[in-house]
């Protein structure tokens, strides 16, 4: 059985993070300042669709990032994220052995998928369009994702982040056409002020 990869969680990371940059516009409460990502209330997971039905499911479990939010300027707002692929799992332990393989992450050698975000699109109330530069195995790719803002308490933030990546630029696209070449990500995050 060959499995598939699925990795940029980072660029989808980071879109949540400036949909809460671009509610930050119009009078997002304390949306001012810096935060850091937490894996408390946060879940980073993906679906690699397969043909006739089925596909590889799972999640990432260890992740950190920041993200800084201007509300006078969303634009700039910036988001850092990084994700250790080494905590992939999909509950399937022969198919976690081979996305940590060389064919995919190369976790023995590749320790960190890194977004850096470039710009930040208001596209509604509570919803924003993010672009980035998302590196994987030494290649680094323009992403962008959409986010919606749920909600905020003021120290903490979190909302819906959800996006297609393709996985053939950064040369992890072992199984197709079996299974897609497209990467789907369903995450909810959370943020706590610094």
């Amino acid at each position: 059985m060959r499995a598939v990869p699925a990795f940029p969680v980072l660029a989808v990371l980071a879109m949540g993070i400036s949909a809460v940059a671009a509610h930050a516009q119009q009078g997002f409460p304390g949306g001012a300042g810096s935060y850091a990502i937490s894996s408390r209330g946060s879940q980073i997971a993906f679906a690699v669709p397969q043909v006739g039905g089925g596909g590889i499911a799972g999640r990432f479990s260890s992740f950190e990032g920041e993200m800084t939010i201007d509300p006078s300027n969303v634009a700039s707002s910036r988001v850092t994220i990084s994700i250790f692929p080494a905590s992939v799992t999909t509950g399937k332990t022969r198919v976690d052995n081979f996305l940590r393989s060389n064919a995919v992450f190369d976790t023995a050698h590749e320790r960190e998928i890194r977004f850096v975000s470039t710009r930040v699109l208001r596209t509604g109330e509570r919803t924003a369009l993010i672009e980035g530069n998302l590196t994987a195995r030494g290649r680094t790719v323009p992403e962008s994702f959409t986010a919606e803002l749920m909600n905020s308490s003021g120290r903490a933030i979190s909302f819906h982040v959800v996006g297609d990546v393709y996985r053939s630029p950064f040369g992890m696209d072992v199984g197709r056409p079996i299974y897609s070449n497209k990467v789907n990500f369903d995450m909810t995050l959370s943020g706590v002020r610094r």
